[in-house]
């Protein structure tokens, strides 16, 4: 006899919706900081006034180039869940 096939949809419970409205807002919260983190480390160097620590803060742009792509990337998951959250009946 053979197994039953796996299920294709989530249990449609407030545990499961509340998981999801969490793991959203998770999401979010992660995007948001991500890009200040960025903007904090891209734009800092032009408000230092010490000119060694403008040069070390500066090297580091890189980093805060990463840091606003990946909280970009965040926010995009975000509004996708989102929209698609608002299709569904």
């Amino acid at each position: 006899m053979p197994l039953p096939e796996a299920p294709t949809r989530r249990p449609n419970n407030p545990a499961s919706r509340q998981a999801d409205h969490k793991a959203n807002n998770d999401v979010l919260i992660k995007g948001i900081l991500c890009i200040l983190i960025g903007l904090g480390v891209v734009v800092s160097p032009y408000f230092i006034t010490s000119p060694g620590m403008q040069g070390i803060v500066a090297n580091t742009a890189v980093v805060g180039w990463f840091s606003l792509v990946l909280g970009c990337g965040f926010i995009g998951v975000y509004i996708k869940r989102r929209m698609a959250a608002s299709k569904k009946p």
